[in-house]
């Protein structure tokens, strides 16, 4: 497969990367890179220039001053560790004995991980299998095994997050159908979209939705009221929210709006 050939989230989640690592991009250098036109490599820019991934100059790509970043997954776990490990005990009780499971990458589904594990050395969590494109995530679960089969899916290795992205990781989802996807995300918004950061992670988690029968969303109270660029899904009667943090207006108009949406919302730290 040529680049030319790449879905165009892809290719732009990639070149939000190389701007966000070498700190600037030339178009004619992307154009040659990604094997398309200059004038395909300028719309991009554009989509990620609106989204504030990028910041537009003559001919160039620079990171947007103050916009959102990624950061790296270790950087982000002792971020509001409370409310993680609250969320992640929750989500945790939430899964039963027999559950096929996918449970995507993050800081928050780190904390879901570790969790399971605890339920797992209790002796009251057995026979779970867990599909998952995180490599932290794998072996958190390690230790559970073989009361729990962990499976890592294909694809291609992101640093940042430690996780296994396109081209690879879709395709090894589309033959599967389980039980529960747990998702981490960068925003819920009162639409009931569940977005991401980055364009990459975001098509694998649709993936993850396509394949289950309900889905998880792990999310700190501070994320909801927000949309970023990547759609992972819309909130309805298969989701459940479970949040935890301080509890804003915004976060209480995203949990209503959800709730009327049929979702259901559980607050771990309430």
């Amino acid at each position: 497969m040529t680049d030319a050939a790449l879905p165009a989230e892809v290719r732009r989640a990639r070149i939000a990367d190389r701007v966000r690592e070498d700190g600037i991009l030339r178009v004619a250098d992307a154009a040659a890179e990604f094997r398309v036109s200059e004038v395909t490599i300028r719309s991009d820019l554009g989509v990620l220039e609106a989204a504030g991934l990028v910041r537009r100059v003559h001919g160039s790509a620079l990171p947007a001053a103050g916009g959102p970043r990624e950061e790296p997954v270790e950087r982000v776990s002792a971020r509001d560790a409370a409310a993680k490990r609250a969320i992640g005990r929750r989500a945790a009780a939430l899964v039963d004995n027999g559950t096929s499971v996918l449970l995507d990458v993050g800081s928050t589904t780190l904390a879901v991980a570790h969790a399971l594990v605890d339920r797992v050395e209790r002796g009251d969590l057995d026979e779970l299998v867990v599909v998952t494109n995180g490599l932290s995530i794998a072996l958190a679960l390690e230790p559970a095994v073989p009361r729990v089969t962990v499976v890592l899916t294909g694809g291609t290795l992101r640093p940042l997050q430690h996780s296994l992205v396109d081209p690879g990781a879709s395709e090894s989802l589309a033959g599967l159908h389980v039980d529960l996807a747990i998702l981490g995300c960068n925003g819920v918004d009162d639409d009931g979209r569940v977005t991401n950061l980055n364009l990459a992670e975001a098509g694998v988690k649709r993936a993850m939705v396509a394949a289950s029968a309900a889905q998880l969303v792990v999310a700190e109270a501070a994320k909801l009221g927000v949309r970023h660029l990547g759609t992972i899904g819309v909130a309805d009667e298969r989701t459940t929210l479970v949040t935890a943090g301080a509890w804003t207006d915004a976060a209480a108009s995203t949990a209503r709006a959800l709730t009327a949406r049929g979702a259901r919302v559980l607050r771990a730290d309430a």
